[in-house]
């Protein structure tokens, strides 16, 4: 189906301009389809700050009526305004609807890579697919048709950096050690980790173990507050097939819950670096946690199998331990303690994952 018939049809859905045999057959359609589900999720988000800009816009003509009308009474004159005082007035004047269009760059930015990530086609001869998300800063011009607010942003200069790929990962030290998949951050020079709050931290690689395809990541940013005891714990020892499990991670921009269960103690054509899991996974879901029931650590989230779905491997979290034990060899890292014991043992799901989520990051690297 072409991405712009697609989105006809998402938004229709959105706009509740379907009849009763439509809607259920799109919304059975979307449980059985994540990227679709995704796609409405974020069309909605974009349709959303469309529609507080356009309110914006008209209460921001409504207030620039009032100053003309002011103005012309002879109440105010802001001609006196000068030098500083006018930057200032200028700054508090614009900074709304300068916030509110790069908002909306933004989202129109999201909607663009998930709509690449959803119709580009896929390599056939590829059994298993790595799960990290490919990220493209698109440079597209806004239809802001907006004097004031064009001056305000030619005088603001900012650098983006090009993040390329991205995933998800999670702290093993309240110190601000975290542990990813090697191949979200491989080659990358400059990596920042977001918490579920939006905080964004930048971090450097410790080491990277590219035969585990695991990641040790410490965060490196004067705004960055340690934090104690970490409330989950990592297994040293394998799981029993059949176990609950659920993932966090970030397939989208804001944290995912996923639920499923241990289908294999080995991974992909009997590989014993990983495990096969039964449990929806997508792109942005590499390098997240997989927890077992009493909310311990057994895995690292790496892959899933392209010809079936809800199949997904990861990488088994006694192989945390080993990569630990040789980055220590430098005493620099010596001081890294990894959590062995769970605090939210016989908590139930909800409460667990409250606890949990601060600790879980989005990875970003360029």
């Amino acid at each position: 189906m072409e991405d712009t018939k697609l989105l006809d049809i998402v938004e229709r859905y959105i706009k509740g301009e379907m009849n009763p045999d439509e809607r259920l057959h799109f919304e059975t359609l979307r449980k059985s389809n994540a990227e679709i589900d995704q796609l409405v999720v974020e069309h909605t988000l974009f349709l959303q700050q469309m529609n507080r800009f356009g309110e914006w816009k008209k209460f921001r003509s409504s207030l620039n009526d009032v100053h003309t009308q002011l103005t012309e009474q002879g109440k105010i004159d802001s001609t006196r305004l000068k030098g500083k005082a006018k930057v200032i007035y200028l700054v508090k004047r614009y900074k709304r609807v300068a916030a509110i269009a790069a908002v909306i760059a933004g989202v129109t930015t999201i909607t663009i890579s998930a709509l690449v990530n959803t119709f580009n086609p896929k390599v056939d001869n590829a059994q298993i697919t790595s799960l990290s998300r490919d990220i493209q800063y698109i440079k597209q011009k806004q239809n802001v048709q907006t004097n004031e607010v064009n001056q305000l942003k030619n005088k603001i200069t900012t650098t983006q950096i090009p993040f390329k790929a991205g995933g998800s990962g999670f702290l093993i030290d309240g110190k601000g050690y975290l542990v990813t998949n090697a191949h979200i951050i491989r080659n990358s020079k400059n990596i920042v980790v977001i918490n579920n709050k939006g905080d964004q931290f930048k971090a450097i690689i410790a080491k990277i173990f590219f035969d585990k395809d695991i990641a040790i990541l410490k965060i490196e940013d004067d705004t960055y507050k340690q934090t104690g005891s970490l409330p989950y714990g990592i297994r040293k020892s394998s799981t029993d097939v059949a176990e609950p499990i659920f993932t966090l991670g970030y397939p989208r921009n804001e944290i995912v819950y996923s639920e499923g269960y241990l289908s294999a103690k080995t991974g992909f054509n009997g590989d014993t670096l990983s495990c096969q899991l039964g449990i929806a996974a997508n792109r942005g879901n590499s390098g997240g946690p997989v927890f077992n029931h009493d909310g311990e650590i057994i895995g690292i989230i790496s892959s899933k199998e392209m010809a079936a779905e809800g199949v997904a491997f990861a990488i088994q979290s006694k192989y945390i331990y080993s990569a630990i034990d040789d980055l220590k060899k430098d005493t620099t890292f010596q001081s890294i303690k990894v959590p062995a014991k769970s605090s939210v043992r016989g908590m139930d799901k909800k409460q667990q994952v409250k606890k949990i989520q601060d600790f879980v990051f989005m990875v970003k690297g360029d």
